[in-house]
């Protein structure tokens, strides 16, 4: 992104952070639990996994020493997911979202994303602060190498942008694009170990499993948060490249097709 572009952001501040509010209050109008549905809505999704799936991973998981290591290894996998799964969903639909205002009104259309980062951000925040309460409450201590926590938090967030505004973009165009990203979505949630660990699996299927690059990344994750050990380094660093380039993927197709978007939206 050229120089201009973060200019043009920061001279509009004011704009993003009136949207980010604007986007915690939508979601919680007329609701009585108000900003409590961010903490409901996916605790109760971890909830329901821990379970179904209890009976199945009852058995102490190797690395975490406590009777309550399957939760703590699910929350670990969801801090994560849910990150990135909020990121790509936004920003799959973020310019047929905003057509009017990108009709209407002239502001840098890269903020749009830069708002969707904000907001997911801190929905995951409080996710994580619940986290750390459940896991106090259970006696178990995530140890210094939590520290890693907001370098994973970037990898994910320069990841997740970079993939759902290359999808978000071809999605204008393609509408096709959103219906299949809904396939992929689930494909990916259960090809990655989140409510499962890698070891249950016979060889083959892990060979699979290890192809989906979101496997390193929720790894990183159950690294820090769930077995008191740092990311793997390699892993995030290859990440760490690989959404960089995907970064300049999605900003060259966004200055391609900025000017036509707004026709087709």
């Amino acid at each position: 992104m050229k120089i201009a572009n973060f200019e043009a952001i920061w001279n509009y501040r004011y704009f993003v952070i009136t949207s980010v509010r604007s986007d915690f209050k939508n979601r919680v109008s007329r609701s009585r639990l108000g900003f409590l549905w961010l903490i409901i809505a996916p605790l109760s999704q971890v909830l329901i996994y821990a379970f179904v799936l209890s009976a199945l991973m009852s058995q102490k998981l190797p690395g975490i020493s406590s009777s309550y290591s399957y939760a703590i290894y699910l929350l670990a996998g969801f801090q994560g997911w849910f990150l990135f799964l909020e990121i790509f969903n936004r920003s799959l639909t973020v310019f047929i979202d905003n057509a009017n205002i990108m009709k209407k009104i002239s502001f840098p259309r890269s903020s749009l994303p830069l708002i969707i980062i904000i907001t997911s951000v801190i929905s995951n925040i409080i996710f994580f602060i619940i986290l750390m309460i459940v896991y106090k409450s259970i006696g178990f201590d995530v140890g210094y190498n939590v520290a890693w926590l907001p370098l994973i938090v970037l990898v994910n967030v320069m990841f997740s942008t970079a993939f759902g505004m290359i999808c978000g973009i071809l999605n204008v165009f393609i509408r096709d694009v959103g219906q299949m990203a809904g396939i992929i979505m689930q494909f990916l949630f259960w090809l990655t170990p989140i409510v499962y660990t890698i070891d249950i699996l016979p060889q083959l299927f892990q060979s699979v499993v290890m192809l989906n690059p979101l496997f390193w990344l929720i790894d990183c994750y159950h690294q820090v948060l769930a077995f008191n050990k740092p990311p793997n380094f390699l892993a995030l660093g290859i990440f760490f490249v690989v959404s960089l380039v995907f970064l300049g993927v999605a900003f060259w197709l966004f200055k391609k097709s900025s000017s036509e978007m707004v026709d087709v939206l």
